[in-house]
């Protein structure tokens, strides 16, 4: 058997590059892509859409009565006999309590009495005045005599008013022993019993509320009311026709009050002490479900964000200079785009500025990816591949039906 020579052997050697090359060529025009590059990742968007958003803003609140008054006494004595039970509803006009009436019924007494003699004084003043009228012009009587007479008159009439007026104050006096509910609402406890010597106004013997309707206080922080008017300003919200915000409360259990109320007070003084601006709600409160004093979580809706834009949150990265999104360009390549973000819309950001109509912001895959990187939008589920023809064979390895 002959040797190969050295010349057929380089020459061996020589082809061998070339088909390992024409063989990795083959295999890379069957697989689509070039031999050891990866294919491009596939990634999850959302297109953006504008659309108008309804906006709520939620803060801690304390209810309060619509109306609140002392209940006090306009005059001095003993505290005879109390009318009502306490932490009852009472009507306005109701008697609460009567201081002892006695010492007044005297005073009115002794008024009525003073009347009556002023009146008889000016009746016979009256008359003397007449009678010197009727002789003053034969000149039976001095010209001072009857100006004497005529002045004594006027003073008695004056006496007269004077008593009437006495007259009036004891009524008066009588007609405050009876100490009545000046509104309709619920009473609190008597703060003096029967017995009790009452000096008047100074001494507070109970208190009325109105609970229906029935106020929220709140405070509006500062910063958050100059946010809001930023963006009434720049267009990004509107706010109710006439600022009257539809409230909704919460209560300490987690339950949602029925009754909705509305915003009717804002204060324009800013709170030095907690930096916030006080607002107050009015609620129906027929049932008399919620009481004074409560702390209630408050939630104001009526406002909108016209063409908003919101990605989810997820989509939301944060860089060294700031939050931004990747978006797919033309080039179906992540573009890293800044984005400003403003507040929470359920799991989504809202973004002020950095990204408009049409955008496709990357939701899903952005760990796989970098600036620049090619990227494929992944379908939509229910969009996969296409499902096989009727008829056609299954494939190897298939359980066959029947």
């Amino acid at each position: 058997m002959s040797k190969p020579s050295a010349r057929s052997g380089a020459l061996g050697r020589a082809l061998v590059p070339i088909a390992v090359a024409a063989v990795l060529a083959a295999c890379s025009e069957v697989g689509g892509q070039p031999h050891g590059q990866m294919p491009p990742p596939e990634v999850a968007v959302v297109t953006v859409e504008p659309k108008t958003l309804p906006v709520r803003y939620e803060y801690v609140g304390q209810t309060a009565g619509f109306r609140e008054v002392e209940v006090r006494s306009r005059v001095n004595g003993i505290l005879l006999k109390r009318h009502y039970h306490e932490g009852a509803t009472v009507k306005r006009g109701q008697s609460l309590f009567l201081i002892d009436p006695a010492p007044f019924q005297v005073g009115l007494a002794k008024a009525e009495a003073d009347l009556a003699t002023a009146e008889a004084r000016q009746a016979q003043a009256a008359r003397e005045a007449e009678r010197l009228k009727s002789v003053l012009d034969i000149r039976a009587v001095s010209r001072k005599e009857y100006d004497d007479a005529a002045s004594s008159a006027q003073i008695a009439a004056a006496e007269v008013k004077g008593a009437l007026a006495r007259v009036a104050e004891a009524k008066l006096n009588l007609e405050y022993t009876r100490v009545e509910s000046p509104i309709a609402g619920v009473t609190s406890r008597a703060l003096r019993s029967e017995g009790t010597l009452v000096s008047g106004p100074d001494v507070l013997l109970t208190s009325v509320t109105q609970v229906d309707p029935i106020y929220v206080i709140f405070g509006i922080p500062e910063t958050e009311q100059l946010r809001i008017r930023r963006d009434v300003e720049a267009g990004r919200l509107q706010l109710p026709s006439d600022r009257r915000f539809d409230v909704a409360v919460t209560l300490a259990d987690g339950g949602t009050y029925g009754k909705q109320g509305k915003l009717d007070f804002t204060d324009v003084r800013v709170n030095s002490s907690t930096g916030t601006i006080e607002a107050r709600a009015d609620l129906p409160n027929a049932a008399g479900t919620l009481r004074p004093g409560q702390f209630v979580r408050v939630r104001l809706s009526g406002a909108t964000r016209p063409n908003a834009i919101t990605v989810p949150q997820r989509a939301v990265l944060e860089g060294p200079k700031g939050k931004f999104v990747y978006v797919v360009n033309a080039e179906s390549k992540a573009e890293p785009r800044p984005v400003a973000v403003g507040e929470w819309a359920g799991d989504a950001w809202v973004i002020d500025s950095g990204l408009a109509a049409g955008d496709k912001v990357i939701v899903d895959g952005v760990l796989k990816i970098g600036p620049g990187a090619p990227v494929r939008i992944a379908a939509p589920a229910g969009e996969g591949k296409p499902a096989a023809p009727a008829g056609a064979p299954a494939k190897a390895g298939a359980p066959k039906k029947g």
